[in-house]
Order: C-alpha cells, then structure tokens, then sequence
C-alpha cells in the first residue's frame, strides 16, 4: 500500500507540476543595449587596476544571472552592431559594417591615403526579417527607447516602426548637448526637463520612456529594445554632484582633463556618466522586482522576465584631446577590432538562469536572435540566415561548459569572425578557441605592420582557462607560421562564404606600391537607354571586377548609393551593366588583380552630396554643381532661380512631418539637430514653424553671394 500510495504522489506532483508549468505566461524579454561601454568600466568586471567607478546595481544583477568574461559585439562600431543583433546576420554578409555607409568608395585624403574603404551599405534593408517582427509574429508587443542609427543617419528610414517595433521614442535624453558642461547642470526647478529627481539624479527621458512602455504593455508579453544613449559622446554629465563626487575621487581639474596619450581611468565626466547608467538601469530593475505581474498573479514581472545587459562595441578611448575611458589590460578600444574594440560586459538573467555564474565560454551579440525565439519558444522566421548561435541550453543547463554552443550543424561552436575594412583598422580578425589571428589590409611596404599577427588569449585545460595574452602584446605569427596560415585560411573561407567585401588600394597615392602603374584607366563612356558600357584599359594588371555604385536620390540631404556587380567583356575591354530603375546618378568602380581601385568619374570625399562629382541619367553635370533637378525642386515659377521664399517653403514642410503631435512645436527629440539650440531664440526648448523656418532663411543668406534676394544653381551647391 505504502507503494501505491508513493505512486499517487508522485503521479499528483508531477501533475501540479505540469498546472504550474502551465500557468506560467509567455516570458517577456528586455534588451538593454548600451553605447560605446568599455570591457573595464564596470566595477565588477576589474580585473588588473582598480575601476574609480561606482556601479552597485549592475554589479548586483550580474549575481543574480550568467556574468560572462568573454562576450563579443559583432563589430567595433555602433550601426555594424546594431544591424547584427536586430538582423541576425554578421555585419560582412550584409554588407553593413562601419556606421554611415552608403556612399561611393573613395580615399580618405586623395593623396594621402594608400588605401581606400570598399562599398558598404548605408542601412539595414526595411524588409529584413528582424528580431521584433518574429517577436511579434509570436505575440509580443514590441518597443523601443532611445538610439536606433541603423541607418545613414539617426532619423534616416527605416526607422523601428518601419521593421516590427510597435512603439518606439528616441529621445536623446540625459545625453542631450550642453552648450557647456562646466555649468548648466540640472536644478529641481519644475520646469527643468532634467529635474533632479528625490536621489539628486538627473530624470532621463529615454529611460522614463522605457519605463513608459512597460507600466502601459506589463499585461502583455512585451519585448522591449531599450538602447541607452549612455555613455557615447558628448562626455558630459547633468549631475553636478556626480561630477564633484569623481573630480575629488580622482583628484583631477575639470577644467582640464586627460589627453588621449595619459593612460588611466581619469576622466570625471565619464566616470560620472557611467554611473549614472549603473542608477537609470537600477531603476528599470526596480520596477520589474516591484511591479505584480498581470498575466501571473502572485509573482513580480521580474520573475518572468529575461533581461540582457551588453554594449554595442568597446569602449570609445577617447578624441584627439581627451582620454574617455581606458580598456587595459585589453589593447585599443572602439573603431578597432582588436580585444579593447569587440569584448563587452554582458550579463543574462532570467526564469531557468542559475544566479551568481560567472562564464569563461565564447559568445557574440549575434547569438541574440536565434536565444530570444528559443527562451520564449518563438519559431524562426523560414529560410532567415543567422549568423549566431542559439544560447539557450548553455544558459538553461551549464552556463560554464561551451560544448553547449552549437552551430547549426551541431557542431560546438569554437570560431568567431570580425571583419572591419576601414579607416587607420584595415583588418579582418579570427579566434578560433584559445588563438586570435589579425589580418592587416595595410601592410604592403608599410613599416610596422605585419599582414598577420597571432596571439594566444588563454590556455586551455579541460573547462578551465587561464589567462595568457588578452592584452595582444606578443606576435607569435613568426614563431608558429603554419598555425597563423591555417587560422588565415580559415578567415579567408568564412569571409568568402559571407561574399564579404575587402578594400581597395588608392592608384593617386604618390608613394610606392607595388603594381600602382599597372592600374586600369577607363578610357570612355556612352549609354543607351538604361544600359550603360564603359571602356577600359589594361596596363599590365587584369580587371578582376566591376561594380556599378548608383543612387536613386542624387542631390536630397539622405543621398544613399547601392551597389551592383557590372558584365565583363574581357574580348572587347567593356564593362557593361543596366541601370536600376529610377537611377539618378550613378559611376563604375573597377578592381584589378593587384587591389587598386578605379572610379570613373573620379569621385573625391566629401561632406555633401556625391551627385555633382557623378554621371547623371539626364547628362553628365558640370564638375562642382548638382544636376539641374537639384535646383528645380525648389524653383516653383520654373524661373532657373530659386527666391527666398521659394528655398524657405521647400524645406518648410518638414515642420509637419517632424510634429508627431502634431502640437504646432517642435521639440528637441522632434528636431534632433544642432540647428535646435541656434533656431531657439527665446531658449524655451521648442521651435515654433517660424523658428524652424529661420533655419533655412539662414542658409539661404550665406548662398546669395551676391546679395540680389535669388541663388542659382551654381550658388545652391558651392
């Protein structure tokens, strides 16, 4: 008897245990994406040199999940990363991998720079499949608060309601420009927008606003994308008290902080701004233990939620006159894909996540995705590429054993790639488990650089790792050449599989480089219709591809240009490709055998629109203006010249457009631009439709030259 009666509870056990499986709503998930934070700017992350910097509560949620010691961002830069995790897909397969993008290749300085940056696109594309559409898809009410630059610029499309978020604000918040950060703090004056609030902190719009989203969709499983401007530049900080505290702390002058070459965690406004961080995202914590949670009743929202903690690079180090932050032992910082650009604090903690781990196992931004659907058992979108892996098992069983990570092949995962063709980087890098390997593009006749560099990171034994050379210090390339070309050839492999793009040699270059005079020149040009051929020349090295780079938009402020590979005839010397429908304006860029790049027209950098240096699908313009559609939009009695009153009515219309509220004003997140602070004459923090309209009455007067009330088209694009 006393063996059926063990049966019976057993069998009634697992059955409450099944009721209270079962009761247990979708989890909601909060991503909490900070900007430009440094491997070492968390307290809790010290491991050499004591951090100045105070973050109690971040310190404190770190226990209560999986703190990992070896997270990854997708790149060493904001947009790279951003379109990674929000896409799913490594930045060098989709072609996004620098911010901005979207512009024509050229040299950074025509004669100065050896080499130039390939084509990169300027956005994620709006029908990609993001995280938030397959959220949605399973339910979740999506948000977002705060900074999105997925996008050529921060207000460029697609914006986050253009790609599955529900609801979405982009306040600026703490973060908002000081016209001086020596004064102006915020007061608790009541119509301070940065009042201080009961702990002398400064309110936050961005992270009331993410708190905003949750009190409104806590009934419902929500996904929340909450991207903290903190702590990317300006370094500044709203709290004078803060300030005082680490001006003390550290013993150092505000006035006159640290150059980039004093090495130390010395700054005072930074040190600020990363706490108060550490204090806004204490506050959302609080809310999710204190908040009842209404699709749950008896348990907190915290209970039923899964929050990740990362940053979208390494930490920023500092400009050219001051010293932000330091990442040692780790080497450089962000815009570099060295361990100081890519490795970032991350903790995850939620229902199922054993507290108080503390992982040595590899893992990349790009695992989002594929975690989130699993954790809330969303099913992947068909036939959508990821490039991560899914984290799941690892995190719900043995946070500390990577033999959990699986690829899709079911193979554990042990290679990681990071691919950054740009500025003084030039590099792809590879780690493949214990090693690292760093391809430098630069390095032909260039003193100082090695095409290669091999470190070993760690040394491994079983499930433990002991710390060897995170600092990147010892070149073992030389020492181990079959390692270093095996580990390259392994990079090669997984780029080409991406069709990554590399970049290019500049054939302006005044100095040495090998095959520069045997470097393709296009010799002319015609088209009919929408198909377009140019001739070419060889000189001694073979054309090894060609890409027609046109835009759809030539002359607007949002100029974008795309990319499409070209026919080569090799027979007749022809490269021949058909424009894309509604092409404005569009050149061909020409690679050859040996990497050097030409463009023809020749395009040279610029901060304003690359139309005027471009060919044009109604005539070729002359050199240093726009096409004449650039002047026509604005010239509305079609006279060749554009009035005052012509100019100021073109662009006045974006008043509406930027009034989401429609409130007849414009607010500083309504209009986030440095012209807010000169258009706002009474200094009442919102522009009216005649302030908003000075702002072009002021450009229009700087291009009327010659003073007579009119500009040509000459004026409109000097």
């Amino acid at each position: 008897m006393n063996y059926h009666f063990i049966l019976i509870l057993l069998v009634s056990f697992a059955f409450l245990g099944e009721q209270v499986n079962a009761e247990r709503p979708k989890p909601n998930v909060i991503m909490i994406l900070t900007d430009d934070l440094g491997w070492q700017d968390l307290k809790c992350y010290d491991i050499d040199e004591p951090s100045p910097m105070e973050t109690p509560n971040l310190d404190a949620f770190a226990k209560r999940g999986v703190m990992f010691w070896q997270a990854y961002s997708p790149a060493p830069t904001c947009a790279p990363s951003r379109c990674a995790i929000m896409s799913g897909n490594h930045p060098a397969r989709a072609q996004k991998t620098h911010v901005v993008g979207g512009a024509p290749p050229t040299p950074h300085n025509k004669k100065g720079s050896r080499m130039m940056d390939p084509w990169y696109s300027g956005r994620m594309p709006a029908d990609e499949f993001t995280l938030a559409r397959a959220m949605k898809q399973n339910g979740y009410v999506t948000g977002h608060s705060g900074k999105w630059h997925i996008a050529i610029d921060h207000h460029a499309f697609p914006q986050p309601t253009d790609v599955g978020f529900d609801h979405s604000r982009s306040h600026r918040g703490v973060q908002t420009g000081m016209k001086d950060r020596l004064s102006g703090f915020a007061t608790d004056a009541v119509d301070d927008p940065f009042r201080l609030d009961a702990n002398g902190y400064p309110v936050d719009q961005t992270n009331q606003d993410a708190l905003t989203f949750l009190q409104e969709n806590k009934d419902k499983p929500f996904f929340l994308y909450y991207a903290t401007w903190l702590v990317h530049s300006p370094i500044q900080t709203r709290c004078k008290a803060l300030l005082d505290k680490y001006v003390d702390k550290l013993g150092v002058d505000p006035r006159h902080t640290v150059t980039r070459e004093t090495a130390g965690q010395l700054n005072p406004y930074y040190c600020a701004m990363v706490e108060m961080l550490d204090y806004y995202t204490g506050q959302l914590i609080d809310y999710l233990d204190e908040t009842d949670d209404p699709r749950w009743p008896g348990h907190k929202l915290s209970e039923n939620t899964y929050v990740i903690f990362t940053s979208d690079n390494g930490g920023m180090e500092g400009s050219p006159k001051e010293r932000y932050t330091d990442n040692n032992p780790l080497d450089r910082g962000k815009i570099s894909a060295k361990e100081g650009g890519t490795r970032v604090p991350l903790f995850i903690v939620g229902p199922g996540i054993q507290p108080g781990v503390q992982s040595d196992v590899m893992v990349n931004g790009l695992d989002f995705y594929p975690t989130i659907l699993a954790l809330t058992g969303s099913s992947k979108p068909a036939d959508k590429q990821l490039d991560g892996c899914d984290l799941s098992q690892l995190l719900l069983n043995d946070p500390t054993n990577p033999a959990l990570v699986k690829q899709a092949d079911g193979t554990t995962r042990d290679t990681m790639v990071w691919h950054f063709p740009h500025g003084v980087a030039l590099e792809s890098t590879i780690r493949i488990g214990d090693y690292k390997l760093i391809r430098n593009y630069d390095h032909v006749n260039n003193d100082g650089t090695d095409e290669l560099e091999l470190f070993q990171l760690y040394q491994t034994k079983g499930n433990q790792q002991q710390r060897v050379d995170i600092e990147e210090a010892k070149n073992l390339a030389a020492a181990m050449p079959e390692k270093a070309e095996a580990m390259n050839q392994r990079l090669t492999e997984m780029l080409t599989e991406m069709n990554a793009s590399y970049p290019s040699y500049n054939p302006d270059y005044p100095g040495d480089l090998p095959g520069k005079q045997n470097a393709i020149t296009v010799l002319s040009h015609q088209k009919q219709g929408n198909k377009v051929e140019f001739r070419y020349q060889e000189n001694g090295a073979k054309l090894a591809r060609a890409d027609l780079i046109y835009t759809l938009n030539g002359g607007d402020r949002d100029e974008e240009w795309f990319r499409k590979p070209a026919t080569i005839m090799r027979d007749e010397h022809l490269v021949t490709v058909k424009l894309p429908p509604e092409t404005t304006h569009y050149v061909i860029n020409l690679i050859d055998e040996n990497h050097f790049l030409r463009s023809y027209p020749e395009i040279n950098k610029t901060n304003q629109s690359y139309s005027p240096q471009a060919l044009s699908v109604t005539g070729e313009p002359k050199t240093g203006s726009r096409p004449s559609a650039s002047i026509a939009e604005k010239d509305a009695d079609n006279d060749g010249r554009v009035s005052e009153e012509e100019y100021i009515n073109h662009f006045a219309g974006g008043f509406d457009r930027k009034d989401k509220n429609q409130d007849g004003v414009l607010t500083p997140s309504e209009h986030a631009h440095p012209s807010f602070t000169i258009a706002d004459t009474d200094e009442d923090k919102q522009l009216t439709r005649a302030e908003f309209a000075s702002i072009f009455k002021r450009q229009f007067d700087r291009m009327d030259r010659d003073k007579n009330g009119f500009i040509t088209a000459d004026e409109i694009n000097r």
